[in-house]
């Protein structure tokens, strides 16, 4: 009787067991984030590289439908950091507090590594990362970019070119160049903007500059998308802003355009205040 006993309590225990462990494998329930809490984690590893990695920022009281904007600095495809779009992350933490925040760096082009197709592959990966984890975090697939100038170009062309699941709601482009077979580009010898092409390396064929462009790559399915240019910047003629815009146009993609015509490569004050204000409305209105 007593081993008949013995027998009993170690099924029970063993059925138990077995019953735990099926319910912390299940939908990796036991495993996730506290989605009504805000969470944040610096230097998330997506890549082996030291600058694979990106903080996220998540809201309180999010669930299956919160979307993610993702942050994408600038520094000519060579240089930058995402602390640089620390003012963009502030914003949208404080006054957009139903979103989810990814501030992401990148590798940096260098003369062995070129941007393209490294920086948009990183990309990628990060949007991959979230889609995996989106349980874990309590987030949507949805996604909104804001770019910088470089990032903003990397932005765009993920967005138009590489969204293969139609995740992005919507992209910011600020100051960010959009075709490299503009005549303002390939016809100028000022060496400033020689060198945003020179960026690129050798291989300067039309067939490769488009395929890098995001004005060649936009089709009539691709996201709303927000324009900002200044009116002087040296370094992104006033025709990567008014082209592109003008696609959007031709193609019926939803898009706003803002050119400020005494600005050059980035402004403060209330043209900084107005810029604010659209892509707020603009965010709100298409995520």
């Amino acid at each position: 009787m007593k081993a008949l006993k013995f027998f009993f309590i170690n099924l029970f225990f063993v059925v138990a067991l077995i019953s735990c462990s099926s319910d912390s494998s299940d939908d990796g329930n036991s495993n996730v984030l506290d989605p009504l809490t805000a969470y944040e984690e610096f230097n998330i590893s997506y890549g082996n590289d030291s600058d694979q990695v990106f903080d996220l920022y998540l809201p309180p009281n999010r669930n299956a439908d919160t979307k993610t904007i993702i942050l994408i600095h600038g520094g000519g495809w060579t240089t930058g950091d995402k602390a640089d779009m620390n003012a963009f992350k502030d914003y949208i933490k404080t006054q957009m507090t139903g979103y989810a925040i990814v501030n992401m760096n990148y590798r940096l082009a260098d003369a062995n590594n070129q941007p393209y197709p490294m920086q948009i592959n990183d990309i990628t990966t990060v949007v991959d990362y979230l889609e995996d984890n989106e349980n874990y975090y309590t987030i949507s697939d949805d996604l909104g970019f804001i770019g910088v100038s470089a990032g903003a170009h990397l932005s765009l062309l993920w967005s138009y070119a590489f969204d293969n699941a139609s995740q992005v709601d919507m992209v910011c482009s600020v100051v960010g160049p959009t075709n490299f077979t503009d005549p303002a580009y390939l016809n100028n010898s000022n060496p400033i903007l020689q060198e945003v092409l020179d960026t690129f390396g050798i291989d300067m064929t039309t067939e490769f500059l488009e395929e890098v462009s995001p004005y060649h790559q936009v089709t009539s399915s691709a996201p709303p998308t927000i324009l900002f240019y200044g009116g002087q910047d040296p370094l992104i003629p006033t025709t990567q802003g008014t082209d592109m815009r003008d696609k959007l146009a031709e193609l019926n993609v939803t898009h706003e355009f803002t050119l400020y015509p005494n600005e050059a490569h980035g402004w403060i004050g209330l043209n900084l205040l107005d810029t604010t204000i659209k892509l707020h409305s603009f965010i709100e209105t298409h995520m």
